[in-house]
């Protein structure tokens, strides 16, 4: 095992295992703040166990096409469950606009042409799942980092926010629609874009059409898919559970790292 894949079986394990307790530990989260702050500090020691090990600007691995994997599972929502979605679908996303507002100089509405006509990126990477599985594919995109130069941050923005067409749960205050959020360094890490091709052709509706997140250092769940629009802002206080995602709001640790 080269030191690149015992770092990341390391990385992996400590996220994991800290995802794994919050889910074996609910009714212990319920009960006080004590346990929650432990699994916080959990995930901090994972994103400065990453950061050291491997540095910012390190490289996920990247495969060749010949070990492609022959399924890709689609995890999560495969198809929103909204009127909206079901109309942007029907004209084959003409009518789509990725939004991109909160702490920039110049909020930005862009349609998926004008996305596909940014310089791209394509990368062969290994998708992991909390839930234990992997597989790898072919992402090609337009690095988030160019989005936010375009938008131009403001002082004071320190995290991007993704908001998803996708609803898990039927809620009154919105709380039940997928979202997530990185900080700046993986926002504008080389291998972080806003994916709309899979594997030489359009991403599929199941794995997130028209775009979604890839952000190669981390899990699956932050992987977001069905972006509607982000949102850079400075701290997680106005949305729903203050966590940063909607897992997150439900025990998973902000910071995913593998």
């Amino acid at each position: 095992m080269t030191l690149d894949n015992s770092r990341r079986r390391f990385l992996r394990s400590l996220a994991l295992g800290g995802s794994a307790l919050a889910l074996a530990s609910c009714d212990r989260l319920a009960q006080g703040g004590s346990f929650d702050a432990l699994l916080r500090e959990t995930e901090k020691l994972t994103l400065r166990a990453q950061r050291a090990l491997q540095g910012r600007h390190a490289l996920a691995k990247e495969y060749t096409e010949a070990d492609l994997s022959p399924v890709f599972r689609a995890n999560g929502t495969q198809m929103p469950d909204s009127d909206e979605y079901a109309s942007l679908l029907e004209n084959h996303f003409a009518d789509w606009r990725l939004k991109v507002d909160g702490l920039v100089q110049r909020p930005q509405s862009i349609s998926l042409a004008e996305l596909k006509r940014f310089a791209s990126r394509t990368q062969i990477t290994r998708h992991d799942c909390v839930e234990g599985w992997s597989a790898i594919g072919k992402w090609q995109g337009v690095p988030l980092g160019r989005i936010l130069d375009v938008a131009g941050l403001k002082p004071g923005a320190r995290y991007v926010v993704f908001h998803c067409a996708d609803e898990l749960e039927q809620t009154l205050d919105g709380s039940g629609r997928y979202y997530e959020s990185i900080d700046l360094v993986d926002a504008y890490h080389p291998q972080t874009i806003l994916a709309y091709g899979m594997n030489g052709n359009d991403l599929p509706v199941a794995h997130g059409a028209p775009l979604r997140l890839r952000v190669e250092r981390q899990l699956g769940y932050k992987q977001a898919k069905y972006l509607m629009r982000i949102e850079v802002v400075d701290s997680f206080a106005a949305f729903f559970g203050g966590k940063g995602g909607y897992w997150e709001d439900r025990g998973y640790e902000w910071y995913g790292g593998i």
